[in-house]
Formats: C-alpha cells, structure tokens, sequence
C-alpha cells in the first residue's frame, strides 16, 4: 500500500488591499424636509395633513446601531429591540445622558451635554454595554501616497478594556490586518469571522488623484459606502461573544497609536502572490475531494447554504437593477420638468402657462423623491443583501475548514492501517528488530488519529452553535431592516401622492 499524503491545509485568503476600497452603499438623505414641506393648494382645496408611516413603533433612525453583547455563546434569548440601520438589534439603555466628543489633545472622548436621549443608542446586557462608530473620515497625504483615515469611536463599560471612552485613527489596510489575525486565530476552530468590505483599486485610485468637483463629490460618495461597510464590520466582530474578547481587537479599538503597516494585505506584495496560489489549490481541493458526510444536520446545511447563496445573488442582481432603473425614471422626471418649465414661458395663456409651471414645479419634486427612492434601495436593501452573501461565504469558509479536518483524519487513518500492516506482516516473518520501532510508530499514529478525532468533533460541535448564531441574527436583521425599507417605500410614495394632490387645483382652473 502506497503512502498518500493529502494536499496541505491552505492558507485562509481575505480580502485585501493597502488603501481605501469598496462599494457600500451611501447613507439615506433625510427625508424630514420633504415630509414637511409646505406644498402650494388653492383655497378652495385644502388637504388633510400627511401623517409619517411607522410600521414599527420601536424603530429608530436607520443611521446608528450599537451591537448587543451577548453572554452565552451557546444560546441567545431574543431580546426587547429597537430598529437600526444596518439590522443589528439593540436594546436601549437611557440611563447616560450624555454622547461622547473626541479631543485633539489626548484623543480620548469627553462628555458632550445636550443632547437629545434619541441619540444615545448603547447596547445593554448583564455585563455592560459596548457602542463602536466611525464618527469621520480624513484624507493623509497627497497624491498616489494618500490614504484615508477612519476616527473609531468606542464607548463600553467592559473589563477587558483599560478606558471606557476610546478614540483611535485607522486606515484601511488595518481593518484587513485585522480581519487577517482573526481568521488564522479563530477560522479552523471553526469561528464564524465577518468579511472585510471587499478591496476597489477603482474607487482607491480615483481618491488619490481626485482633482475637479466632480471627483471630490464621487470620491466622498465612496469614502462614506466605505465607512459605514468598516462600521458594520466592528459592529458584527463585537457581537460576537469569543471574537470580542479577542486581545487583537481591543487593541485596534483602544491603542492610541499607528499600528504596523500590514503588508500581507497588499495585493502585489509576495503574500498577495502566495494567497492566490492558495485559493486557488483551496478551489481544486473544495472541486476534486469529495467528504463522505455522515451528519444529516450537515448535509441538510449546506444544502441550505447553497440555496440561500444563488438566491440571494439573484435578488441582490435584482435590487441593484431596480436601483438603476429608479435612478432613469428620476432623471426622466428631471428632464420633463425642465421641458415643462420652458414651455410654461412659451405659453400665451395665462391659466395654462400657470399649470404648466405648476407641473413642472411637481415633477422636481417628483424627481426629489424618485431619487431618494433610488437611494433607499440601495443603502438599506442592497447593503444588507451584499453583506449577507460575504457572510455566507464566510459559513462556506468554515464548513470547508471542517473538510479540512476530516481530511486530516482519514490521512492518520491510512497511515495507522499501513504501519499496523507493517507489525503484522514483520511479526510473521520474524523480524523482531523492527517490531519495536513499528509498535511505537503505530501508538504514536494511534494518538494522532485520537487527537484528529477530537478536533473533528471539537469543530463540529462549535460549527453548529456559530451556524445557529448566525439564523438568530439573520432573522433579526433581515426583519429590521425590510421592516424600515417598507416604511420608506410607503412613505416616499405617500409624497408622491400628495405633491399630485396639491397639483389637481391647478389643473381644474384652467379656463
């Protein structure tokens, strides 16, 4: 029987880059002065006042989320929460009345007084609460060196901290350095670790040589995408309960310092060159071996997987058209208005050239909201779909770590059959000099099968809680979020309506 060995265990490949890249979406434009806006009506027509459209009593504004700390790794109680931004779900702790403000001297946060309780989101649990936001971003340096730095603001009350208040300057490269420690650390115990935002040498190089205001207001489209997908990174990292704790992390929340540059993140660094060789023998060794699974609960997962992966692909396809297309009609809007305005001067009467104004003045509304529209779409639908099929990437990445294992384990096996063939075979021929070194050969291969077998059960076991952890979550999420993706949708065609209410007057007084 010949000796095969298995291909190697291959480096976990990230996604990486030295500088700024990434495609997030933007933040929602406030909506408040559209749903206030004083509209023009006749006197002989008066409108009932528009009401705001809450399908949650509890939701809260989509721009900040604080993360729910949770104690117990294996279970998670569903508790009270609040509606978020970005799906996380939060249970309100009022009793600070104060939001942190970040000084120049010493870059630690101090209390800032008057403001409103409605701003204050902390995350309450047995232990404490812990609050991360990237609170600005700031372009260093000049030209191809330039960089942007993200300012992380932390606030907790947990023991693994030296302060309560942190406020550090990161870049982007240290957010993948970060990810990179996390997942060599945690990935083959089989701990769930949240993707990076994905790298964009695009969207990089156009902030290093942005020069016009084009540029500037397309290059601070994307920083803002950037900071809000790096905050949603934190965010899940502290949610969860072994990764939170982990030293590197509160480092990279509290050390007021620059931290190392991480080379291994560059994609033309040798590093770089050597994860895409792994990837791709990873790809072959995911194709070409096959595990003969014996867990129904595991074939029954990543049938799942499989299925929620090309599902949500499909819809995130779909969300991302709808967004163009919304984008086209609100243009549209624009240019008929802009044609109805013109033909409004041209107009000899008077009661139709004022319609005409009229109409155009509906239609820039129209357009206004059209595109606010477009906007929702995609920083609180698209973002989350684009989120959660990294996260199933990553549910991927650690079901193959288990293959891994498994592959491990049967090596041992075959190497403990072939020298227990060896004994047997010297013990008959009478070849007692090499029955000793035979017999210690195979109880050490016998307690490496026992310690593969150990770690294959170990990662199984720590597999299914995380799997389960991540349902809890998804759930969450997915209901906070289409919970206020329809409460805007319902609203932004509630104006709509009303800016075409305000125009019937004006088109009944044509004489």
């Amino acid at each position: 029987m010949t000796d095969e060995k298995l291909p190697p265990m291959m480096a976990t490949d990230d996604p990486v880059d030295d500088e700024d890249d990434d495609i997030f979406s933007s933040t929602i434009d406030d909506l408040s002065s559209l749903r206030n806006e004083e509209l023009f009506v006749s006197s002989s027509t008066v409108l009932p006042p528009l009401t705001n459209i809450n399908l949650n009593e509890e939701s809260s504004t989509l721009l900040e989320s604080d993360v729910p700390l949770i104690n117990d790794h294996k279970e998670v109680e569903q508790l009270p929460s609040k509606v978020i931004s970005n799906g996380f779900e939060e249970e309100i702790n009022l009793k600070e009345n104060d939001t942190p403000s970040v000084t120049e001297k010493n870059n630690q946060v101090d209390d800032m007084p008057n403001v409103s309780t409605n701003d204050i989101n902390f995350e309450n649990i047995e232990n404490g609460f812990i609050k991360i936001s990237i609170s600005e971003t700031t372009k260093v340096g000049e030209g191809m060196s330039s960089y942007v730095a993200y300012r992380i603001v932390t606030r907790t009350n947990m023991t693994m901290f030296k302060t309560n208040n942190m406020a550090v300057l990161r870049r982007f490269s240290d957010f993948l350095g970060l990810h990179n420690k996390l997942t060599e650390k945690y990935l083959r115990n089989g701990r769930l670790i949240p993707p990076a935002p994905q790298k964009n040498m695009l969207g990089s190089t156009r902030i290093k040589i942005s020069g016009n205001q084009s540029d500037q207001a397309t290059s601070a489209e994307f920083i803002e995408k950037r900071r809000l997908a790096l905050e949603r990174f934190l965010k899940r990292i502290a949610l969860h309960p072994i990764l939170r704790n982990d030293k590197c992390f509160c480092d990279f929340l509290e050390q007021d310092c620059e931290l190392p540059k991480a080379t291994s993140t560059s994609a033309l660094s040798g590093a770089g060159v050597m994860r895409l060789f792994n990837k791709v023998g990873e790809t072959v060794n995911k194709i070409t071996y096959k595990m003969d699974e014996n867990e129904p609960w595991f074939e029954e997962k990543e049938v799942q997987i499989e299925n929620l992966d090309l599902q949500l692909r499909n819809l995130h396809g779909a969300v991302e058209s709808l967004v163009i297309n919304r984008k086209e009609l609100a243009h549209s809007s624009g240019s008929f208005a802009k044609s109805a305005a013109v033909l409004s001067n041209c107009e000899e009467h008077t009661g139709l050239s004022r319609a005409l104004s009229q109409l155009a003045d509906v239609f820039e509304k129209v357009e206004s909201v059209r595109t606010e529209q477009a906007n929702t779409d995609f920083s609180i639908f698209c973002e989350l779909l684009k989120d959660y099929i990294g996260l199933i990437g990553a549910v991927k990445n650690v079901f193959h770590e288990r293959v891994k294992v498994y592959q491990n384990m049967q090596h041992a096996q075959m190497i403990l059959t072939k020298k227990r063939e060896q004994k047997t075979k010297f013990e008959l021929t009478g070849r007692l000099d090499k029955v000793g070194s035979v017999t210690n050969e195979v109880s050490e291969w016998e307690a490496k099968l026992s310690r593969c077998q150990d770690e294959f059960d170990q990662i199984s076991k720590t597999i299914k809680v995380e799997f389960e952890q991540f349902e809890i979550n998804q759930i969450k999420e997915f209901k906070t979020v289409i919970s206020s993706y329809l409460e805007e949708m319902i609203n932004h065609q509630t104006l709509i309506i009303k800016h075409w209410q305000a125009f019937i007057p004006e088109a009944k007084a044509i004489a």
